[in-house]
């Protein structure tokens, strides 16, 4: 893999972070692209971009440009990016549904028409988008993000069959619940050991990146741990 150049976005997250350290490790040239400033600590050799809204296309364009430049062109796009809230749709705000479609759906879109020029010029592109095993099946409360969720599987699969023949394939991952933080704040009591770690689902996202998976593209892989 040595040479070959990626994009994280929502770089800076926990997901994000354990994703730039898999690629680093299998030796790929690394870029990490968030809306919030790079924080202390970033991993050597690894392009931190702080400052970028996703949704515009202009601001995505200008960091995925600033990484082909630096990089020397661009192989693959991971979008993590996204957001998450928990809302009932008789007690909740309906302004929601606009924003987690917009965290989503609307930041995997811009980033990855920001990306393609580098992504298809390369001839042997791929983008990987992070969506949501809820995306198949919402349990209460979580609607408004299942489906933004699902947004993201129709973005994958339409974008997989538009450019399965210009050398860019185009894969999701569905994972369950991930052991963040900020999910374990959420839920105390839970048995964490039975979510799915970090580190295994950005080795997920390393494989459908790279030429081990050249053969898959339109796909949805579940990633369940043992929820």
């Amino acid at each position: 893999m040595s040479g070959k150049s990626v994009v994280v976005t929502g770089g800076f997250g926990a997901l994000g972070r354990a994703t730039v350290r898999a690629f680093l490790e299998a030796g790929w040239r690394v870029a990490a692209i968030d809306l919030g400033e790079a924080p202390e600590g970033t991993p050597d050799g690894v392009l931190a971009i702080g400052g970028v809204d996703l949704a515009d296309l202009d601001s995505a364009r200008a960091a995925m440009d600033k990484v082909a430049g630096a990089h020397g062109g661009l192989h693959a796009l991971v979008n993590v990016a996204g957001g998450f809230r928990w809302q009932t749709l008789e007690d909740g705000d309906l302004s929601g549904w606009a924003a987690l479609h917009r965290m989503n759906v609307t930041t995997a879109a811009t980033a990855s028409k920001a990306a393609l020029p580098a992504l298809k010029a390369s001839g042997s592109g791929a983008i990987v988008n992070v969506a949501a095993a809820a995306a198949r099946r919402a349990a209460a409360g979580m609607g408004a993000y299942a489906a933004s969720k699902a947004g993201v599987l129709r973005l994958t699969e339409s974008l997989a069959e538009e450019l399965k023949d210009q050398g860019v394939r185009v894969n999701a991952v569905l994972p369950t619940i991930i052991d963040t933080p900020a999910n374990r704040a959420d839920m105390p009591g839970a048995d964490f050991s039975r979510w799915v770690q970090p580190a295994d689902l950005a080795a997920t996202l390393l494989f459908l990146a790279s030429d081990a998976s050249r053969a898959i593209t339109g796909a949805e892989l579940l990633v369940a741990g043992r929820v």
